[in-house]
Order: C-alpha cells, then sequence, then structure tokens
C-alpha cells in the first residue's frame, strides 16, 4: 500500500484528502508543519509528499529543499499562491507538481497516482525495457536508474522519465506541449515553462559528473527539445 503525507496546518485540508486518498487504498499520514514533514520523510517510509506552502514553525519552501536533500520522493506543492514565478521557483527547488487553492480534490488524487505510478517504478511496456547506451551514459529501465561514467545519478521520477524519453527517441525534436503529454501525461494542467524547469535540473544533474553528457539534451530554439549523441 502506497503512503502519502499530507502537510497543511489547515486540518479540514487533511481530513478531506485522508478521505479522498483512503478511497483510493491509500495510507495517509499527516504532518501540521515544514518541520514534521522534514522528520516523518527522514523516519518513516514516505511514497509521495503533499505539501503545503504557508506554514507556521518552516514554510514549504524551506520543507521541500530539505526534504529534496535526503530524498528523492515525489513532492506536489500545494498553496494559495498561482504567480507563473512561485511554480517555477517550486520547481527549482524540487517539486514535481503544484496545485493552487481551491483545487478539485479528484483532480489532486490523479495527480498523485501518477506520480506514484513512475516512483514505484511500475514494470515499463514492451519497448521500453532495453537498455540504453551512449558514451558515458546508461539507462536501465527496469531498475529506473541513470549511470554517467558508471556514476549513478538520482533523479526524480519525472527528470527519470523525461530524460528516458527523450533518449529513446534519440533525434527527433519535441515541443514542450508534447513533452508535457508524453511524460506528464494528458491530466497534467501545467505551464510551459515546467519542461524548462526540468530539463535545467536533469542537465544540472547530469553536468556534475560529465559536461559533455549533459549536452546530450539539447534545446531547439523556437521549438523545443532533443536528444543528441554528437559525434
Amino acid at each position: 500500500m502506497a503512503r502519502v503525507l499530507v502537510v497543511d496546518d489547515e486540518e479540514r485540508i487533511r481530513r478531506m484528502l485522508r478521505l479522498f486518498l483512503e478511497k483510493e487504498g491509500l495510507e495517509v499520514l499527516e504532518g501540521e508543519n515544514g518541520q514534521q514533514a522534514v522528520e516523518l520523510v527522514r523516519k518513516e517510509r514516505v511514497d509521495l509528499v503533499v505539501l503545503d506552502l504557508m506554514m507556521p514553525v518552516m514554510d514549504g519552501w524551506e520543507a521541500c529543499q530539505q526534504i529534496r536533500s535526503q530524498s528523492q520522493v515525489p513532492i506536489i506543492m500545494l498553496t494559495a499562491r498561482g504567480e507563473e514565478e512561485e511554480r517555477i521557483h517550486g520547481f527549482e527547488l524540487g517539486a514535481d507538481d503544484y496545485v493552487v487553492k481551491p483545487f478539485s480534490p479528484k483532480e489532486l488524487v490523479l495527480r498523485i497516482k501518477a506520480l506514484l505510478r513512475r516512483s514505484l517504478g511500475s514494470s515499463p511496456v514492451e519497448g521500453e525495457k532495453k537498455g540504453l547506451s551512449f558514451p558515458g551514459l546508461t539507462i536501465l529501465p527496469e531498475s529506473r536508474k541513470i549511470l554517467v561514467d558508471q556514476q549513478e545519478v538520482a533523479l526524480t521520477p519525472l527528470e527519470y522519465d523525461l530524460l528516458h524519453f527523450l533518449a529513446r527517441h534519440q533525434g527527433r525534436v519535441f515541443t514542450r506541449e508534447q513533452l508535457l503529454e508524453k511524460v506528464w501525461g494528458y491530466d497534467y494542467f501545467g505551464d510551459l515553462r515546467t519542461v524548462d524547469t526540468h530539463v535545467k535540473r536533469v542537465r544540472e544533474k547530469l553536468g556534475k559528473i560529465s559536461t559533455e553528457v549533459a549536452g546530450y539534451v539539447v534545446t531547439v530554439w523556437g521549438v523545443g527539445y532533443k536528444f543528441e549523441v554528437k559525434k
């Protein structure tokens, strides 16, 4: 049974989400502030975190940053703020998705289930199981591992899916809209800069070991992105 940590200082929000999530067969843990979120992720098995932004003791920004420093658990930011720059900031800190209050509980549950399918290592379909190997880069779909110069790179589930998708279609250019549909899923309602931010994070993580490998993810100006191994 997947375990979801819901962190919000409003008890009614926690109670409502618990009701919807338990109906889906998910186990729910609760926290009232960011400090509790960090401690629970450290001490308990947590498969996904729903994290409110404005909370006492420690806000969602700081909690997200601290959680991401110790875990690749998927994080959905939950907030009353909807400005684009704040959403982008959340992604830069390591959030995987961003939901603005007031929200549809059913939509949030769909997003949670989609992220859990990725993070819990659902078996790849035929055609996606074969490992991919490029100079300095190995992608292992069965274990969802990324190796750069034989060193494992810790990517979030969405970051892994983005890199794997592009690599499987080497040389093909995808628009941001196409990547949102193919990687995030048809039920994802986000802005196009979400893709840019995730690409940036993937490059940064790969680039810590090899700038050459980071350069495999290529920007096609005015269109989108592609994966290309330069000869």
